[in-house]
């Protein structure tokens, strides 16, 4: 009979309480390298659902997950005639929070180019796309916002009219999915008295000048609509996201539009480049150093362990020892019993982490790739912590089981 498989029968609660430990520890681990993968699938989700080859975006800047990037509305229709765009269309994106049925409800505003981008292209789990230009949204599982509900944004009000699971933005937060002029609105709105004030400030200032006195019409359109004011701007989007024609070339297209010195332009690779680069880094370098101690921690512990069942079990090791068995055999013993406790504690590690890890706020994605380099550490450290009981054990002397 294995020596290693009777002795662990011998001390059967006490191997599967530490067994039971080590197996939350290796989870732990687990779930460390899961969040770092969940992080960057997050990241990158929503520059890869859009479908965009190219990226037009404020000139000298980053690009809108990078930092502020603002383009005017109608950069999109100088993009288009460019020999080799097939479609250009005005990105918008920013994040909310806003008290919703008493509870505090934070979401990322996508704006839709409508009517060209209905959001025929997210994946829906329930519902239909848009089909008006106005007071409908797509929101997303993590929302908590069912078919039909309605939710007043601004100073309007919108009903969900379709659902999708697992989108979200950089930040974990859920997506929800308007037409452009819709998220431009509740992006920009403001209190009815700011409005107000802000009139009233015009008007003031225009009263202040030569101009505003000599033509008292004047006074009533600086008072009045923002958009009535031929000197004031339109709202501006984030980007203009480029799609190319089937045989276009990149590169002649980039050139052309690179030639133009009021914007940057991105291939989706690079924009996912600087995306990682940026919000990620610092969150992949964390979750790294932890996740690297919690393997020193492990070892550590696996170690202590091992090296106390070794104590426990001097007499047994001295008695072997006396009727002539080999070191081989003591070791073997000892490192079989920590390869045994390694590999049950994984074993548990994934079992656990099957039914708490969705349950996390945030995704936590483990991949094949993942489990089978753990699988080779747990092997690794468990052999290394094994080595400090096999010290203690071929240190025992025979006539250790004689003593009194």
């Amino acid at each position: 009979m294995n020596l290693a498989i009777r002795d662990i029968r011998h001390n059967a609660g006490r191997f599967v309480f530490t067994t039971l430990g080590v197996g939350l520890l290796l989870m732990i681990v687990m779930g460390m390298g899961g969040i770092y993968r969940g992080l960057i699938y997050e990241a990158t989700l929503l520059v890869d659902r859009v479908g965009a080859d190219l990226w037009v975006v404020q000139g000298t800047t980053r690009g809108p997950f990078a930092e502020l990037s603002r383009v005017p509305a109608n950069l999109e229709d100088r993009v288009r005639a460019v020999p080799g765009v097939a479609q250009a269309r005005r990105f918008v994106s920013h994040t909310i929070q806003r008290e919703h049925r008493g509870k505090a409800l934070r979401m990322v505003v996508q704006g839709l180019a409508w009517p060209d981008d209905q959001g025929d292209w997210v994946p829906l789990v329930a519902g239909r796309p848009l089909r008006q230009a106005h007071y409908e949204m797509i929101a997303d599982h993590s929302l908590g916002l069912p078919l039909g509900e309605k939710i007043k944004l601004g100073k309007d009000v919108y009903e969900v009219v379709g659902q999708t699971r697992g989108l979200v933005g950089t930040s974990g937060d859920g997506l929800a999915f308007f037409t452009v002029s819709d998220a431009m609105a509740i992006q920009f709105d403001v209190p009815s008295e700011a409005v107000r004030l802000e009139r009233a400030a015009r008007r003031a200032r225009v009263e202040g000048i030569d101009l505003g006195r000599l033509q008292p019409l004047l006074l009533d359109r600086a008072a009045g609509l923002s958009s009535s004011i031929p000197a004031f701007a339109e709202p501006q989007v984030s980007a203009i996201l480029v799609t190319l024609k089937p045989g276009a070339n990149e590169a002649a297209v980039r050139r052309v539009l690179g030639a133009w010195p009021d914007i940057t332009v991105y291939s989706t690779q690079e924009q996912k480049d600087l995306l990682l680069a940026g919000m990620v880094d610092k969150a992949r370098r964390q979750l790294g150093l932890f996740r690297a101690l919690l393997i020193v921690i492990s070892t550590i512990i696996i170690a202590l362990i091992i090296y106390t069942l070794t104590l426990d079990k001097i007499r047994d090791i001295a008695l072997l020892k006396l009727i002539g068995a080999r070191n081989r055999v003591i070791g073997g013993l000892i490192l079989q019993q920590a390869l045994f406790m390694g590999t049950f504690g994984f074993a548990l590690a994934w079992w656990i982490g099957l039914y708490l890890f969705p349950y996390f706020p945030r995704i936590v994605l483990i991949e094949t790739v993942d489990l089978v380099s753990l699988g080779l550490i747990v092997i690794a450290i468990s052999t290394l912590a094994s080595l400090l009981g096999i010290w203690k054990a071929l240190r025992v002397e025979p006539n250790t089981v004689l003593a009194v």
